[in-house]
């Protein structure tokens, strides 16, 4: 296993969380998409059993390691909460 990073800026407030993770080692050589869900899978403490997300772009950079992502958190009641989200190997 493998540490990763993942920097969440929120989008309306300008707020900004930085979360550690593991992973696969080979988690940066797979699809983009499938590395952000290896941190929405573990880490509970973005998201509750009552919420989920989508994603409305995501950017790999092989060179750099660094993927890039739009989208949205999505609670079970209110409004969705758009958020920018890197993820790089820690």
């Amino acid at each position: 296993m493998a540490t990763y990073t993942a920097r969440m800026m929120d989008a309306e407030t300008g707020g900004e969380g930085k979360y550690t993770f593991q992973g696969p080692d080979d988690l940066m050589k797979r699809t983009a998409d499938e590395i952000v869900a290896a941190l929405f899978e573990s880490a509970t403490d973005i998201l509750s059993k009552h919420a989920d997300w989508e994603l409305n772009g995501v950017l790999k950079n092989r060179e750099r390691g660094v993927v890039t992502a739009i989208g949205s958190l999505v609670p079970d009641k209110g409004e969705e909460l758009p958020f920018l989200l890197m993820i790089s190997k820690a």
